[in-house]
């Protein structure tokens, strides 16, 4: 009877760890940004131009902050004024840590 009990008690907790461990968020998540390229003069390699709206620190109006972005392009489809949305990377070289996903507009 202590065995059955044992076994019993052993298949019911084995689903439970399982469920918990798929309920863990996945590792790995990458960033992921829209913005306008602004460059394309590269091979493979695009710049694009991020806005944010933040609150400025001390007076609360919003202001817009731009960041410029060099990302992986690898057929060369973007051109000057796209939307496009670019992921997060390994390092590709010195400046390139994201890389195309989607063109949103042409």
């Amino acid at each position: 009877m202590s065995e059955e009990t044992v076994t019993t008690e052993g298949t019911a907790t084995a689903p439970e760890t399982q469920v918990q461990q798929s309920d863990v968020p996945k590792r790995h998540l990458r960033k992921t940004r829209v913005g306008e390229v602004v460059s394309n003069k590269m091979d493979k390699t695009i710049v694009v131009a991020v806005v944010r709206r933040v609150p400025h620190p001390k007076f609360g109006k919003i202001v817009k902050r731009t960041k410029k972005f060099y990302a992986h392009d690898a057929e060369n489809r973007c051109e000057i004024g796209d939307l496009v949305r670019i992921q997060e990377t390994r390092p590709l070289s010195r400046l390139k840590r994201w890389q195309l996903i989607e063109v949103l507009k042409h």
